[in-house]
């Protein structure tokens, strides 16, 4: 009970100085949509000169789109500006940009965040986690669709053509009117504006360019999103154990990158900063971190530690730590 005053005292005080701030929030968008813009047009016109150049434009491009899509992320917390209405508009539009209907993302990323390590509550804005006695109980055919799913190879290499084609096209069961009506606008105005691009440009060069940007871009995002949770010691219990502090500081991981990777990636990082206050903008998450000695020693994940999460697959509930599939096929 100490603790979670603590918490609760330490949460109003960073929330006191980190709210949005316009300026902020308005450069992040100049530096993030201009810069993309301006690269994909390059892309464009590089394609008479070569194709490696194209590519070369292609992957920062590519960096830019999941920047952008950070900003829609905050959008969908209602972090990024001080009104509603603001994150609203500009969360539609990066939304248009990065191919996601602002109000289904937005009411499923809070399940997730309402949810995150509790394993009576899984299967929304999550990636499918089983334990190993709930693999070990599943039929042969089941083992192998799970297999399937959490393979690299489907999981990152199939993934975002799925998110992009499939998923965010169409709305999710039980959808009110206005998250209906978010993904039925975001759907017109993407084939509207790629309709019109391949008009102007080309349908083959407007496919290339921006299909290669979605699909690495979404690799790059679910490859975050994966890391993010996907770690050896996480935090996973059943609903009557579970704790969302503990779900946001241990079940959360502070990926430690580059710089420049860092920026590229509006901060994203420190997603345990995020979910302990979803309600500061990504460009005060680092800060967030700095001030607290505790959050300061958290465990980092560097990118070379972060490659070994790939042959994690399994929930081990005994020993509260993720393992590989071959944990389940013993048991």
């Amino acid at each position: 009970m100490k603790s979670l005053q603590q918490f609760n005292h330490w949460k109003k005080q960073v929330i006191s100085y980190s709210k949005p701030v316009l300026k902020k929030s308005v450069w992040q968008l100049v530096n993030s949509i201009v810069p993309f813009i301006l690269l994909w047009s390059l892309a464009y016109m590089s394609l008479s000169v070569s194709v490696w150049l194209t590519l070369a434009l292609i992957l920062p491009a590519s960096g830019f789109l999941v920047r952008i899509f950070i900003i829609f992320h905050d959008c969908c917390h209602q972090s990024f500006f001080k009104g509603k209405k603001a994150n609203e508009i500009v969360g539609t539009i990066t939304g248009i940009l990065t191919f996601f209907p602002f109000g289904q993302w937005k009411n499923e990323h809070s399940v997730h965040h309402a949810t995150s390590g509790n394993l009576s509550r899984r299967g929304t804005g999550d990636i499918w986690t089983l334990t190993v006695k709930e693999y070990a109980d599943l039929s042969g055919w089941k083992r192998l669709g799970y297999r399937l799913y959490r393979n690299p190879i489907v999981l990152f290499g199939l993934g975002p053509i799925f998110l992009f084609v499939f998923e965010y096209r169409w709305n999710r069961k039980g959808a009110k009117r206005k998250e209906r009506l978010s993904t039925y606008f975001t759907n017109i105005m993407i084939v509207g504006l790629v309709a019109l691009l391949g008009w102007l440009l080309g349908w083959k060069e407007v496919l290339l360019i921006q299909g290669a940007i979605l699909y690495l871009a979404g690799a790059a995002g679910i490859w975050l999103f994966y890391v993010q949770h996907q770690f050896e010691d996480t935090y996973f219990e059943y609903e009557n154990e579970w704790d969302y502090i503990h779900a946001a500081v241990q079940g959360s991981s502070f990926y430690k990158l580059p710089k420049w990777l860092q920026w590229i990636t509006g901060n994203i990082g420190y997603h345990h900063i995020h979910h302990l206050v979803p309600q500061a903008p990504n460009y005060y998450l680092q800060r967030i971190h700095e001030s607290n000695d505790l959050l300061k020693n958290v465990p980092a994940i560097g990118f070379r530690l972060s490659l070994q999460s790939l042959r994690y697959r399994l929930w081990d509930e005994d020993n509260k730590r993720f393992v590989g599939l071959r944990h389940g096929s013993r048991a």
